[in-house]
């Protein structure tokens, strides 16, 4: 079966067509209008009602945030703002003397197949690390995900695909398509 992901993130598409075995992913590659809200499933949701009529159906798009427990979940659902802005480095100099590096990354993809809506979320507790290390992009080289040894996303390679909020999403969202007979 046929699904397009929308995003104008290579590394995000190259995530999912990894993890999402089955589906013949096309990439809609576009830039849209990100809404701006207090959480990234209100991002997501929003963003996929204004795509509809513009995407043609099923469609999917993915939103993802970097939760810092220390800054009160700042950068949350501005991370890739905040990103643009401050990237990795402005991150760390926050965190500076900080003792309490524990975070989470939260991942929201939305899907529209068949004109239903769909949901699905993945969580990744972890923390962030006193310096950057290894590739990636965002704020892999800073996030050491719990489990991970110490390793940075950043760090990982394609073995991020096993810790990562996105990976853990795509899977759950492979799991529905099943269970709604799509594949």
């Amino acid at each position: 079966m046929m699904m397009r992901f929308v995003t104008s993130n290579r590394g995000k598409f190259e995530e999912a067509r990894r993890i999402l075995e089955g589906i013949e992913l096309v990439w809609e590659r576009m830039e849209y209008r990100e809404v701006q809200a207090d959480t990234n499933r209100e991002v997501a949701l929003q963003s996929l009602r204004e795509l509809k009529g513009i995407v043609k159906d099923p469609f999917f798009l993915e939103d993802s945030g970097l939760y810092i427990d220390a800054l009160k979940g700042f950068p949350g659902p501005y991370s890739s703002y905040v990103f643009k802005k401050i990237g990795c480095r402005g991150i760390l100099k926050l965190m500076e003397g900080i003792g309490n590096r524990r975070a989470y990354f939260t991942s929201v993809i939305a899907a529209l197949i068949g004109g239903k809506e769909i949901l699905i979320e993945g969580t990744v507790r972890g923390r962030i690390s006193e310096e950057e290390r290894g590739d990636g992009w965002g704020f892999d080289p800073i996030f050491e995900p719990d489990g991970a040894d110490g390793l940075t996303f950043g760090e990982l390679g394609e073995r991020k695909d096993m810790f990562s909020h996105r990976g853990l999403a795509l899977r759950r969202f492979l799991r529905a398509l099943r269970d709604i007979g799509y594949i």
